[in-house]
């Protein structure tokens, strides 16, 4: 019912930002972000519920999510090289899914990689 395109992906300096944009067809009560490095589990980063915000702690103060009306906008800075990794994209179909971290509807994903 829902389907999610992530765009903005790709190489950045350390300290530099990115900008990542979600578009989506279908409706939604919430979406988000998680990302996930080779070897490691995957993270959640990002959640907007209509225009409250929320971010996990390793991200809390560089990235900034906004956007809800069938779309958002992760913004990424002071990038580090551990904030390499696949971004995804993410929708909840409900505010709860949203609140316990259960997406239904996931991207395909675009690559973030930090190096000089």
């Amino acid at each position: 019912q829902v389907q999610l395109v992530e765009s903005g992906g790709g190489l950045v300096q350390p300290g530099g930002s990115l900008t990542l944009s979600c578009a989506a067809t279908g409706s939604a009560s919430a979406m988000g972000w998680y990302r996930q490095a080779p070897g490691k589990e995957r993270e959640w980063v990002a959640t907007i519920i209509g225009s409250t915000t929320y971010y996990g702690e390793s991200v809390k103060g560089r990235f900034t999510i906004s956007g809800d009306d069938g779309s958002n906008t992760l913004i990424l800075n002071s990038l580090q090289p551990e904030d390499t990794a696949m971004y995804y994209c993410v929708a909840f179909s409900t505010i709860m899914a949203a609140m316990t971290s259960r997406p239904d509807y996931w991207g395909q994903g675009t690559q973030v990689t930090v190096s000089t």
